[in-house]
């Protein structure tokens, strides 16, 4: 008995150092290791049947009835899928059929048709419960029209005149003045107050392409100065041209990268389109750390791009999910895209979440993909070329310390290799997707080869050779199992 309860002591404190580590790790995870997923929040999920007063589904323009209740609901279901943190659209109170959240007519409180308060504080404690994080898109342009400060005399030059934004939502918005700096403290003060009230972790910064680089520079800056751990995205509206410039004169981590989201898109919608494209288009960027994507609530969806041309779901997604999951950028998934889901325009798009239509599949794959990023600290922070490529399918490398990973996707029509010549002598490549092995040949090069349509990614690792001791012990397995099969049929014969 001393002994058991003394065995007992040992893993108990072994488990309370784990518990422990892992913890503090969990504290200290940088926003090159998240994975997002985004969250229209009226067109997710509806949690609380009693909050449809203006709910209208008929209706492209008006709620649908999802709200944070809604999202408390499914929160197990996305972190099924590898995802470390969730981004909602604009949850602050919002005119009639303000359901994107950009018609604010009061940035400090939340908008009803999505809950209450104490609904957004429940969602965090619940997210940060199961290790994820919550930021909240911020809109810092403009206000709603009916909002009380459009028509103050005493405010007339915090709004600007003209609106050129070409949104659907664009027309019910009026712009704000940010270089006026009595508009800076307002919305500064608004910062504060949701980082106060609440324990979000980040904000989404609404069309930072739209904004005044002044007041981003001034109001990110106090951001960082209050929170330097508090993540601060740019979404971008119209163009992304200015994200470098942006991103040096700014505290934004991260910006949404638009043109390797259209390249990306291109490629991977038909077969055959060369994957070295998109490298090309990486380079060209000279960003080496964005927001990657393929799908979003105000572009087709990709699954309908690549529907289009009669590709397959699984298949396409997989390629395209490998190449964002593996080289350098933070992964952003659209809600819905697990089942996934279609659409052209924006009542298609922008539809509630189709959940009885999931695929276990891609479920599955989401969550494969996810383990390895999450596993490998080279797919986040390692230095990444390419190293070959043939037809449609190219190879990449990542390093990262004493780690290097080869991420190959075969995009092509038939099967493809790639021969690399820099691996170590003496190793071999195992792959962690399709469970492949590529041994090193007689002139020391690792050939590569994929079938068509196909992604995998290797880990390099020592060649041991066979495992005689597994065959042996397999083998011994087979000869028990036939010796008995002849046992028992010569012992029925006799019984016979």
């Amino acid at each position: 008995m001393k002994r058991m309860a003394f065995m007992l002591i040992i893993i108990g404190f072994f488990l309370y150092n784990v518990t422990s580590i892992d913890s503090s790790a969990q504290e200290d995870r940088q926003l090159e290791e998240e994975i997002i997923y985004n969250i229209v929040v009226d067109r997710f999920n509806n949690g609380d049947f009693e909050r449809n007063e203006q709910v209208r589904i008929d209706d492209p323009y008006a709620y649908h009835g999802g709200d944070l209740q809604g999202i408390i609901n499914r929160l197990d279901d996305i972190q099924e899928l590898g995802v470390t943190t969730i981004s909602l659209s604009p949850i602050m109170e919002n005119a009639l059929d303000g359901y994107h959240g950009y018609w604010i007519e009061d940035f400090y409180s939340v908008e009803e048709q999505f809950g209450e308060m104490e609904d957004f504080h429940e969602l965090i404690d619940e997210a940060h419960k199961r290790d994820m994080k919550v930021v909240m898109e911020f809109v810092t342009n403009y206000v709603g029209s009916s909002h009380s400060i459009v028509d103050d005399p005493e405010r007339e030059d915090w709004i600007q005149e003209g609106n050129d934004v070409t949104a659907d939502w664009a027309d019910n918005v009026a712009v704000l003045n940010q270089d006026n700096p009595e508009v800076e403290a307002f919305l500064m003060d608004v910062a504060r107050f949701w980082m106060e009230e609440t324990d979000i972790d980040g904000f989404e910064l609404h069309a930072v392409d739209q904004s005044s680089f002044s007041f981003l520079e001034s109001f990110t800056a106090q951001i960082k100065e209050i929170d330097e751990n508090f993540y601060l995205l740019g979404d971008i509206l119209d163009t992304d041209q200015a994200s470098e410039q942006l991103k040096e004169i700014t505290e934004i981590d991260m910006i949404e990268n638009q043109d390797l989201f259209e390249s990306m898109t291109e490629v991977f919608a038909e077969e055959g389109n060369p994957v070295s494209a998109i490298y090309e288009t990486w380079e060209e960027s000279g960003s080496y750390s964005d927001l990657l994507y393929v799908d979003s609530k105000d572009t087709k969806r990709f699954s309908q791009m690549f529907a289009e041309n009669g590709r397959n779901d699984l298949t396409t997604w997989s390629l395209a999910l490998t190449y964002m999951y593996t080289t350098p950028g933070v992964p952003v998934i659209f809600q819905g895209s697990e089942m996934p889901m279609y659409g052209t325009d924006t009542a298609e798009v922008q539809q509630l979440v189709q959940f009885n239509a999931g695929s276990d599949e891609l479920n599955e794959f989401h969550s494969r993909i996810s383990s390895l990023r999450t596993q490998f600290p080279a797919l986040k922070y390692g230095d990444f070329e390419q190293v070959g490529t043939s037809g449609a399918m190219s190879v990449f490398k990542r390093t990262y310390e004493d780690e290097e990973i080869y991420i190959a996707i075969n995009n092509d029509t038939v099967l493809q290799a790639v021969s690399v010549s820099d691996i170590e002598s003496g190793t071999r490549l195992r792959g962690h997707l399709g469970d492949n092995i590529v041994l090193e040949e007689d002139n020391g090069e690792h050939k590569i080869g994929l079938d068509r349509e196909t992604a995998e990614v290797f880990v390099v690792e020592t060649d041991t050779g066979l495992n005689w001791m597994f065959i042996g012990f397999i083998g011994v397995v087979f000869l028990l199992f036939i010796g008995g099969v002849i046992y028992l049929t010569r012992k029925q014969k006799r019984s016979e």
